[in-house]
Parts: C-alpha cells; sequence; structure tokens
C-alpha cells in the first residue's frame, strides 16, 4: 500500500484528489468578461459601442479561481454569499474548493458542511466533504459522505471513483473494484480526465495495486486498450504477480486481444524508483 501522505498530497497537487465537484459553477469569463458582456447590450442603437456590463462577485471569484489566486477568490465569494444572506449552497461550495486549493482543510471542511446544511440534497456538498476527510486519512468519514452523494446522484462518475479510492485504503479492494467498474461504466474516462461535474481521479503517486485495480475494473467492462495501459503501469512499477493475472476472470475477458497477449509474453523490466 503506498503511503497515505505521499498519495494524498501527489493527487492534490494535480486535480485535487478524486474529483471536487464544480455543480453550479458559471463559465470562467475569457479576457475578463462573459460572451453576453463582449456582444452589443440588448436595445443598444445600431453602430452604437456598447459597454461591458460590471462583473459580479461570483465572476469576479471564478476568475481568480482560474488564475489560481485562490486567496481572493475566496474572498470575492464570501462577499457573493454576503449578498445571497448566505443562503446559496453553490457558493458556499466553490468557497470550500478555494480554501481545499490553499490547503486549508478545516475552512473547507466548515464551507461544504455549511453548503450541505442549506440544501441537504446537494451531493456535489456531500462529496466534496468527503475529499476533505479522505485528505485527512479519515478513510471511513470518507466513505460515508462519498455514499451520500451517490444516494442523491447516482449516476456521477467521479463519485463512485470516489468511494472506490477511499474503499483502497480501507484494503476493501473488490470494493474498490466494484466502484471502479460502476464509474468508468458511467464514464471510461473518468480516470484521467476532467468531467463536466468537476474534476477526477489522476492516477499519478498511486503503487502497483492500485493500477491492477484500476486494469482489472477496465477489463472488467471490456476496455481492453485501457486495461493493458494500466495494466502495463503496475508491471513497471513492480507488480510480479503473474499468476493472479492469468487466473482472474476479468483479464480472461481481454485475454485475446493481442496488446494484452504481447504484454503477458513480454513483460516489462520493473522500473526503479
Amino acid at each position: 500500500m503506498p503511503s497515505p501522505i505521499r498519495f494524498a498530497r501527489s493527487l492534490a497537487a494535480t486535480l485535487l484528489l478524486v474529483g471536487i465537484a464544480l455543480s453550479g459553477a458559471a463559465p470562467v469569463p475569457a479576457a475578463g468578461f462573459t460572451p453576453e458582456q463582449n456582444s452589443p447590450q440588448a436595445g443598444a442603437p445600431p453602430g452604437s459601442v456598447a459597454q461591458p456590463r460590471e462583473l459580479t462577485l461570483e465572476q469576479r471569484a471564478d476568475i481568480f479561481m482560474a488564475r489560481k489566486n485562490y486567496a481572493d477568490a475566496a474572498d470575492y465569494y464570501y462577499r457573493a454569499l454576503k449578498q445571497s444572506a448566505f443562503k446559496d449552497p453553490f457558493l458556499w461550495n466553490k468557497l470550500g474548493i478555494a480554501f481545499q486549493q490553499e490547503s486549508k482543510l478545516r475552512s473547507a471542511r466548515q464551507a461544504y458542511l455549511k453548503a450541505t446544511h442549506v440544501d441537504p440534497k446537494f451531493a456535489e456538498g456531500w462529496n466534496n466533504l468527503g475529499t476533505v476527510y479522505f485528505l485527512a486519512k479519515k478513510y471511513g468519514k470518507s466513505v460515508e459522505y462519498f455514499r451520500r452523494a451517490i444516494k442523491l446522484k447516482d449516476d456521477i462518475a467521479a463519485f463512485h471513483m470516489n468511494l472506490g479510492t477511499s474503499y483502497y485504503h480501507q484494503k476493501k479492494v473488490d470494493q474498490a473494484v466494484e466502484e471502479f467498474r460502476t464509474a468508468l461504466g458511467l464514464d471510461p474516462g473518468v480516470a484521467v480526465q476532467q468531467s463536466a461535474t468537476g474534476t477526477t481521479i489522476n492516477a499519478g503517486g498511486a503503487d502497483v495495486e492500485f493500477y491492477f485495480c484500476l486494469a482489472k475494473a477496465f477489463a472488467s467492462i471490456g476496455k481492453a486498450e485501457d486495461a493493458v495501459r494500466y495494466l502495463r503501469r503496475s508491471l513497471e512499477d513492480g507488480y510480479t504477480d503473474t499468476k493472479r493475472i492469468d487466473e482472474d476472470p476479468d483479464f480472461k475477458k481481454i485475454s485475446q486481444y493481442p496488446a494484452y497477449i504481447e504484454l503477458m509474453r513480454n513483460p516489462p523490466v520493473a522500473i526503479k524508483n
């Protein structure tokens, strides 16, 4: 098993772990203005020069987030919250994300809790609360909140990926693979790319067993190319139990895939760190 601190830090440094859901986030304006602000205003006389509309506090915060100025973003999200009488769960969620990007996990947790208090059915808030507990290595708590998010929205791939990762760190490998399988069935790209809901897991920093689990999940849904890629990475990082691979029912599903056959015939030499 990997060092939890090393694994969490690696994931947090890339994509904030396993899926900080950005539901409700407005598109970040290009060059400081939204498309509407760059277009002629409704009712403006033909040929007149439209004046850009003033950005809202939330839009200003979104721009600071895009620039990675998280402290300024948090300041403007808080100002926007004051305007909403602190009753906007989406703004609480964004504030939590800004705090989490600064590694202010306690403040992030409080913001996510506020979001879920304002709207108990706000699944993204529960999911993001789970990521805070994961980073604090409280995997049991993170499982609780990821499952709560899934109960509200069971079709979000990132939520299942998050739950699977927490199960993995609890050494519940079978349950982890099942959640990975569900996530990949919903979105085969969830392991490597950003989804419409938010950021999703980046496998950088994981260990050989984690890559093996991902490969097994991909193989189980017939995604042979992806399965081979993660299995190769596992072997390169030092996985040696080829008998387990040969006997695994999921890998048997891709046993006739040329790249898999070649990989098993000529496994890569482990790369020493």
